[in-house]
């Protein structure tokens, strides 16, 4: 019986420990029940974001009210109070503690879209950005009542000046697990986490103007913001300026930027997208960090054969990814640098003239800094394999490596999460991005005291004379400049054989699982 009573305390603790994220992820994924995760989603985020404005705004207003220091005589309801400390007013409608009040009411989200639109109403900056879907009869009044009370307890056993961190942790990690629950379509507006840092940590912005033109939910922004306070850095040394043509995601772009105290003014929306409308025609960016869609064929190429952004060669009608890569070109101040993911087909393709394009790219513009090849299975809506391109402006000024080209094949790092996800670790970060700072920072002998000479390893990182990349057609794909790793003598074949065959096995389970459930399913509808 005590061995017993010792395994169910063990399990309480492991619960216990649970990190608070997933243990709100569970609870709130409970209350989901009929509604597609893609709309859930909207529910979830925007009470998140509201929770977030009324602690800042009921932070500011007890101590106004106080009156204490610069504050005596300050009138807690003055809306200029707010905005001078950078704080959202919330209306007394539109209060965490006025809608917890209604939160056990039949019409409670009637009361939350009202909350929705009052605050947009009183803080311009967010007009049109809240989601007002909370009165919609497939939302259970009783389930809404529910998951307003579980996301008021999110800074529970935090002082109010740190719930706006723990609500931004968490936001964050839901958004990702939106991404899992709502499958391949989820995936358009997320970058996974750590290919987000990968890029960060590479480009290192410290200080200047980020620019991300396809912007999705923010990510790239949030990231740099949090590679500054890392370092010691001045949040207020960089600037951000982003666009996005899908008006739901940038709303979520929007809230995910406000959650933080990230000024996103300059993040814009419109239908037509970055080719057609440029929002930022004049911008000249330090840095851009971006994921863009892989291989899209309906960019209304066609209409733009002529532009002025296509300095190395007139992209393809039928494939934006070299429209993009000459659009991020464009963009880059002289010393800029830009960081992209990119479909791996990019490194080698010649249709249509892209070949040429990429010629363009190292031999006239000597652009091309680094390409990593990455893992697969580390995009949740595309099994389409992808590398990161590093284009450097400033190669011809001091450059230590100008004449050539940095390669990392980075195909056998990283780890599963899940049996379909891949992630880089932190040590994986580190490691690849530390080559490269090597790599820039240091000539075959170490240029300054205390830097890791930069060094090539067999099957990881090469640094190619561009001479050589010429003479294999300007191909871009690492693989080809690594080489193979020094084979060990202690590979144990029969080991190695069993585990695939193992993975194989489950494999064929699932693939098996998951007919059987679409045969049920259809033989429901039959019926």
């Amino acid at each position: 019986m005590l061995k017993g009573k010792n395994v169910t305390m063990a399990k309480a603790k492991e619960v216990k420990e649970e990190p608070l994220e997933k243990q709100l992820w569970k609870a709130a994924d409970k209350l989901r029940k009929n509604i597609d995760a893609a709309e859930y989603k909207h529910v979830v985020l925007g009470l998140m974001f509201l929770k977030y404005i009324s602690d800042a705004f009921e932070e500011l207003h007890d101590r106004l009210k106080t009156g204490e220091g610069d504050l005596v005589g300050a009138d807690p309801e003055d809306k200029d109070e707010y905005k001078a400390e950078n704080v959202f007013f919330v209306p007394i409608e539109s209060r965490w503690s006025h809608l917890v009040a209604q939160a056990k009411q039949p019409d409670i989200g009637t009361y939350v879209d009202a909350a929705m639109d009052a605050i947009e109403k009183e803080n311009p900056s967010l007009k049109g950005v809240l989601p007002k879907v909370y009165a919609r009869q497939n939302l259970d009044p009783t389930s809404l009542g529910e998951l307003i009370d579980l996301i008021g307890n999110i800074a529970l056993g935090n002082a109010k000046a740190r719930s706006a961190d723990v609500l931004g942790h968490v936001f964050e990690y839901f958004l990702g697990e939106f991404v899992l629950a709502e499958g391949k379509q989820g995936g358009q507006f997320y970058t996974p986490r750590s290919i987000v840092e990968l890029l960060v940590n590479m480009l290192e912005p410290y200080k200047g103007r980020v620019f991300d033109p396809c912007c999705g939910s923010g990510g790239m922004f949030v990231q740099s913001e949090k590679f500054v306070e890392e370092h010691q850095g001045r949040i207020n040394d960089i600037s951000i300026y982003g666009q996005e043509s899908n008006q739901t995601t940038w709303r979520l772009a929007k809230m995910n930027l406000a959650i933080r105290g990230i000024d996103s003014s300059q993040v814009k929306w419109n239908n037509e997208g970055s080719f057609l409308n440029d929002a930022h025609k004049d911008l000249k960016a330090d840095f851009i960090i971006a994921n863009p869609p892989f291989n899209v064929s309906d960019w209304s190429g066609e209409l733009l054969r002529n532009d002025g952004r296509w300095q190395f060669g007139i992209p393809p009608a039928g494939n934006a990814n070299f429209a993009w890569l000459q659009h991020f070109v464009y963009h880059l101040s002289p010393t800029g640098i830009a960081g992209v993911v990119l479909a791996k087909g990019a490194l080698t393709s010649k249709t249509s003239g892209e070949g040429e394009i990429r010629k363009n790219l190292i031999a006239e513009g000597n652009l091309i800094d680094c390409i990593v090849n990455l893992p697969g299975k580390l995009f949740l809506n595309t099994q389409i394999p992808a590398g990161l391109w590093f284009m450097n402006r400033a190669r011809n000024n001091g450059h230590p490596r100008k004449d050539q080209i940095l390669f990392i094949d980075a195909r056998n790092l990283g780890h599963l999460i899940n049996r379909r996800t891949l992630e880089l670790s932190r040590e994986d970060i580190q490691q690849i991005a530390n080559t490269y700072h090597a790599w820039r920072t240091t000539s075959v002998i170490p240029a300054q005291a205390g830097i890791q000479p930069y060094e090539d390893i067999k099957g990881f990182c090469a640094s190619v004379p561009v001479e050589r990349v010429a003479e294999l057609d300007y191909v871009l794909t690492p693989g080809r400049y690594v080489g193979l790793p020094d084979e060990t003598d202690d590979f144990n074949f029969p080991e190695r054989f069993a585990a695939l065959k193992a993975e194989f096995e489950v494999q064929l389970q699932e693939e098996a699982a998951l007919n059987r459930a679409i045969v049920e399913s259809l033989a429901r509808v039959k019926l």
